[in-house]
């Protein structure tokens, strides 16, 4: 890949409701996709890879049969199949107001080739993510179930998705949007930076999200981060808020670095 690329996660607290099942925040949703827009119209050059939570939609799936644990029994089958399809309709509501902000997405259904080793992501199809790029379209990943050869299947983050495309796709930034300024430290106040040195003593007051998270909220995102920026010390993770207007236009733009929390690899 020639040119650099920004991956964006849209967080399940955002674009849901994660205390009431299967409650999109469509105009969220519709706003952040007019900031892609904006952003793109000032940056032609832009290439972006967008990933959104599954929020109050597979989480609440997964939440009866834990499902992020392992798929044994047939009715935890059964729920592995409504965790899917849970997590398409949401998919398909973000799909569709993208496209309506003239935002050219296209979707990519992590479970048609995920395959995971005991809850590690260690294979996903990327070929039509590299077609997208090249022909200038936005690949559109979600959480989703995916099959585990040690535990039937589980379900992985768009973190965890992120982190295994990194390895290929190498981006320049990582931009993750949730309803919170940043990650908060044991004081309330938004943790301006974080590295591998400092992650093990504030992983401590990391707490998990609000409502129903079964993929182990802010903790495991920063983890998952973390390990992500000592894997490439040249990407910079930025996790800040998707609520005030504007922001991500200015964070793709790279004109938003007072906000959030930044994730880097030691100077």
């Amino acid at each position: 890949m020639s040119q650099l690329v920004i991956f964006i996660k849209l967080g399940g607290s955002l674009i849901t409701d994660k205390t009431r099942a299967h409650t999109a925040r469509h105009e969220v949703i519709a706003r952040l996709a007019d900031e892609v827009r904006q952003a793109l119209d000032a940056a032609p050059d832009l290439r972006l890879l967008v990933g959104h939570g599954s929020g109050s939609f597979g989480h609440w799936a997964a939440k009866p049969h834990d499902t992020r644990q392992g798929v044994c029994t047939p009715a935890q089958w059964r729920s592995y199949a409504d965790v899917a399809a849970a997590a398409t309709r949401l998919n398909r509501i973000v799909t569709d107001t993208f496209l309506e902000a003239n935002v050219p997405v296209l979707s990519v259904q992590p479970s048609a080739s995920a395959r995971c080793h005991n809850y590690t992501l260690e294979y996903l199809d990327t070929r039509p993510i590299h077609a997208a790029l090249t022909r200038g379209l936005v690949p559109l990943v979600y959480g989703d179930v995916a099959l585990d050869d040690v535990h039937g299947g589980t379900i992985i983050s768009t973190e965890d998705i992120f982190l295994y495309l990194a390895d290929e796709l190498r981006p320049a930034r990582i931009l993750l949007l949730g309803k919170v300024s940043g990650v908060l430290g044991p004081d309330g106040a938004v943790v301006s930076r974080i590295t591998p040195a400092d992650f093990p003593a504030l992983r401590a007051a990391l707490t998990g999200s609000g409502g129903v998270d079964v993929t182990g909220g802010m903790a495991d995102k920063v983890a998952r981060m973390v390990e992500l920026v000592q894997r490439h010390p040249e990407t910079t993770v930025h996790i800040l808020t998707g609520s005030e207007p504007g922001l991500l236009t200015h964070a793709l733009l790279g004109a938003a670095s007072h906000a959030g929390t930044r994730i880097t690899a030691p100077d």
